[in-house]
């Protein structure tokens, strides 16, 4: 079930809420969990409920394995065990529904084998879950949990909102809320803030990202035929969507937290702001950078151990990172070059080189646009095409009509075609009105207020309830489009 879909907003989400508020009034807390934690897995299940059983297995092994290390005596050979068995099980079971078909691929065209390559079908929200779950035995190892009953504890895994993108729940920052007799009560403020949240995200999948899906497809599934400006444009593009795409997801699941009084962590601030590549990944898909760094990269020693081993660990953190997000050499090479980026932008900053803001900006988005053609093309190859031209490698052939701008760019190898031979995406008929959309787009990522800086602004008045109520009627028009979000294939 889609965030953006009739469904969603007029059958299930009424319901939860009249639901948890109702038997939290009527009946007790403790059954609104229950009802919430029920209505979590309708809503997991409504995608596929064959994969429901699976979800339920790994929430009963984490939680008994997590119960277990917290009676064991503190971090005691047993609860190393128990901390050992829970991630290799954890491990073992992303790796067979996520990666087995990928590695044996692999196997066969690297060896020339013959393995049997199996047809999985990729549990929603399996990465997620996993990682979550996870994280908590760690903290359960290092005495961080504490002796949570199983329906929390159930919520805490299953929370809709959550559940099948993230952002990466911490059990410390929610599992409380559960507790507090005052998120059982309506909320008008609360109330008032999801809503506008929610409508703010929904307008960021529906109006922008989806609207610029069909130019990024044609990009992507034609590389080999690509110019310099088609490229560039397919790659910022991609840049753009999967941002509001993702970052509409995130605004929307945390808009419904605020509906039921519980608040979840923001998972992107303005990453496309970015000074540096260090402060993009601060900004960008949060709960994930805070998972791999807590997780991954300080247990690997972090920079306890001198220069070297950091920048080995951080090339080993992103290049696990690249991994977890999809099974295929791209991502494992995006997330190598990001680890690179990291360690070069360490480097850097050892030097004490002050470098102008425009050109810090500049040279960081650019680094960025540069790792996404990575993340979204098919291959290798079409990754390598895309990227030929738009470092111009294929020659730079840029729009225009009049024969002055011609014989302006003929001594310096640069080639003129007029704006109906160029391969570009529409908008309103208009291929240029669709770059100046683009243009914007961008200065408004990199200019303007994000959606929780722009929440922090609106006040309970008459004009932003007009303003936001004609922002979700236009969403809602637009909802009977083919729709997906990205970070569901992760």
């Amino acid at each position: 079930m889609l965030f953006n879909s009739f469904a969603f907003i007029f059958v299930f989400l009424p319901i939860a809420l009249i639901g948890f508020f109702g038997i939290a009034r009527f009946i007790s807390a403790k059954m609104a969990i229950a009802w919430l934690a029920i209505s979590s897995l309708a809503f997991y299940g409504y995608w596929s409920i064959a994969y429901l059983p699976l979800l339920g297995i790994s929430i009963v092994f984490n939680y008994t394995i997590g119960s277990l290390i917290g009676r064991a005596p503190f971090q005691s050979q047993r609860s190393k065990q128990l901390l050992g068995l829970g991630i290799t099980v954890n491990l073992l079971l992303l790796g067979y529904y996520k990666y087995a078909g990928f590695f044996l691929h692999s196997s066969n065209r690297l060896f020339n084998t013959d393995w049997f390559v199996p047809e999985i079908i990729l549990p929603l929200g399996i990465s997620f879950y996993t990682f979550t779950q996870t994280a908590y035995l760690v903290d359960a190892y290092r005495g961080e949990t504490k002796n949570y009953d199983f329906l929390t504890y159930l919520l805490f895994v299953t929370f809709f909102p959550h559940l099948i993108a993230g952002p990466i729940l911490h059990h410390s920052d929610v599992i409380p809320q559960f507790y507090r007799l005052r998120n059982f009560v309506v909320s008008q403020k609360n109330m008032a803030l999801g809503l506008t949240l929610f409508t703010l995200g929904l307008a960021k999948k529906v109006l922008i990202a989806d609207t610029i899906s069909p130019w990024v497809g044609v990009a992507f599934s034609n590389t080999a035929n690509l110019n310099f400006l088609e490229a560039w444009v397919g790659a910022i593009s991609y840049t753009l969507q999967l941002y509001f795409d993702f970052s509409g997801y995130s605004d929307m699941a945390v808009g419904l937290g605020f509906m039921l009084n519980i608040v979840l962590p923001i998972n992107f601030n303005s990453p496309y702001k970015a000074l540096s590549i260090t402060d993009f990944w601060r900004r960008w898909h949060i709960t994930l950078s805070n998972f791999l760094r807590d997780y991954l990269y300080i247990p690997l020693g972090g920079n306890r151990k001198g220069q070297v081993r950091r920048y080995v660990n951080l090339l080993i953190t992103m290049l696990l990172g690249g991994l977890w997000h999809g099974a295929g050499w791209t991502f494992i090479v995006w997330g190598g070059l990001h680890g690179l980026y990291l360690c070069i932008n360490h480097g850097w900053n050892k030097l004490n080189l002050a470098m102008p803001k425009l050109l810090a900006w500049v040279i960081t988005f650019v680094a960025v646009v540069i790792g996404w053609v990575l993340f979204r093309a098919h291959n290798i190859h079409d990754a390598i095409d895309m990227l030929r031209a738009m470092f111009g490698l294929k020659g730079i052939v840029l729009p225009g009509d009049r024969e002055w701008s011609v014989a302006l760019v003929n001594g310096v190898g640069i080639a003129i075609q007029p704006w109906n031979q160029l391969n570009l995406p529409e908008l309103n008929d208009s291929k240029m009105l669709s770059l100046i959309a683009l243009a914007a787009l961008v200065a408004w990522v990199a200019l303007l207020p994000n959606t929780q800086q722009m929440l922090a602004r609106v006040k309970p008045n008459r004009r932003w309830a007009i303003a936001l109520g004609g922002l979700g009627g236009v969403c809602l028009l637009y909802l009977n489009r083919v729709s997906e979000f990205l970070y569901f294939q992760f």
